[in-house]
């Protein structure tokens, strides 16, 4: 842990309720717009956890495999964790154009909203070191570890406990007043804090999210299969993507929102306040042409800072050959496609079958 414990003497009940009460308030002053307490005990989650590794669901993630015991159990993660404090920080940008008409339009790119500006790793991994910073001064040096999408963590897991919200059908976590536009953190603590109760879940018989998902990844309630995810394939797929899938990706050139845009609870989300989180050069609704033009320093230029940059070039450069072979029949795309022959064979490849897409296309208009 970062710290490690020496406070003299233990803190009375009536003083650990009161740490409570500003720990969240401090959180919430630091942009985190709710905040739980959670255990360590994630025996209930683990089944469904070993049955989704167990059916290969996790595609080439090798890690979330090789990892799993930890995940299971947050103290082997972090030796001496007895708490969990989990937060949640809105990341819906009012200024963003709509989703639904960028994916209506498949001259544009459609980015995941949670991408459009700057990556929130960083951004939230120093609110939380302000946040224990704030205990430490409360309480004493005590022992602690900030995570943030990072290491094996099952943030979800936790944040149902911690009473954040509950996993929606489509795996992601809902917050009965805020919807599921929002990023998940951590802070393990070695401090004996209260917990919070768990949130229900309310999702009912609806299944919209399973019925519109493009590809037919959530392959039963709660189950998300990667290998057909197009979050999975234009983010954390490093090969080639299946020629069967390809057509269903549509203009979805960094994740996929679908299933998130059609949730009932999301007329209650509530659009971020943080300024990092806006659109950055026009990323919300951007014609593919132009991103296609992206050269590698053009590219890292643009998304220093973003998360989208850890994909590299050449993913995104694959995902935007996917997605004007997808797009409405142009002989200007052909040669679009044609003129662009600086990139490694993996994308020559994709873009191959893009020329293929528009010429039959073409032959087949009126």
């Amino acid at each position: 842990m970062s710290d490690s414990t020496n406070r003299n003497s233990p803190l009375s009940p009536e003083q650990i309720l009161e740490l409570v009460r500003k720990i969240k308030h401090w959180a919430s002053e630091l942009g985190f717009q709710q905040t739980g307490i959670t255990d360590t005990d994630l025996s209930a989650a683990a089944p469904r956890l070993l049955s989704w590794l167990d059916k290969n669901y996790h595609a080439e993630m090798a890690w979330m495999n090789n990892q799993a015991d930890m995940r299971i159990h947050p103290q082997k993660l972090v030796e001496g964790t007895r708490r969990i404090i989990s937060v949640r920080m809105d990341y819906l940008p009012s200024s963003h154009q709509s989703s639904e008409e960028v994916l209506n339009n498949p001259s544009l790119g459609y980015i995941s909203r949670y991408a459009l500006g700057r990556d929130y790793h960083k951004l939230m991994r120093r609110r939380l070191q302000k946040l224990a910073d704030l205990i430490k001064d409360e309480v004493g040096a005590f022992g602690y570890r900030a995570f943030v999408d990072s290491a094996p963590v099952q943030e979800k897991a936790l944040a149902e406990k911690a009473g954040l919200g509950w996993a929606g059908k489509h795996s992601n976590i809902i917050n009965q007043n805020a919807g599921s536009w929002f990023f998940l953190g951590e802070l393990f603590t070695d401090l004996p804090l209260p917990v919070d109760p768990p949130a229900q879940n309310h999702c009912g018989n609806c299944r919209t999210c399973i019925d519109i998902c493009p590809t037919q990844a959530i392959v039963e309630p709660y189950v998300v299969d990667a290998r057909l995810c197009i979050s999975y394939l234009t983010i954390e797929h490093p090969g080639s993507i299946p020629v069967e899938l390809r057509p269903m990706l549509g203009n979805r050139i960094y994740g996929c929102d679908d299933c998130q845009l059609c949730c009932p609870w999301n007329r209650f989300a509530v659009t971020t306040r943080e300024a990092d989180y806006f659109p950055r050069h026009k990323l919300d609704a951007e014609k593919l042409s132009e991103l296609f033009l992206w050269d590698e320093q053009t590219f890292l230029k643009n998304t220093e800072g973003s998360a989208i940059r850890r994909i590299g070039h050449e993913r995104w450069q694959r995902n935007i050959a996917v997605a004007l072979g997808n797009a409405p029949a142009e002989n200007n795309l052909i040669n679009l496609l044609k003129n662009n022959s600086s990139h490694s064979e993996r994308v020559q490849e994709h873009i191959s079958w893009a020329i293929r897409q528009q010429t039959e296309k073409l032959a087949d208009t009126p």
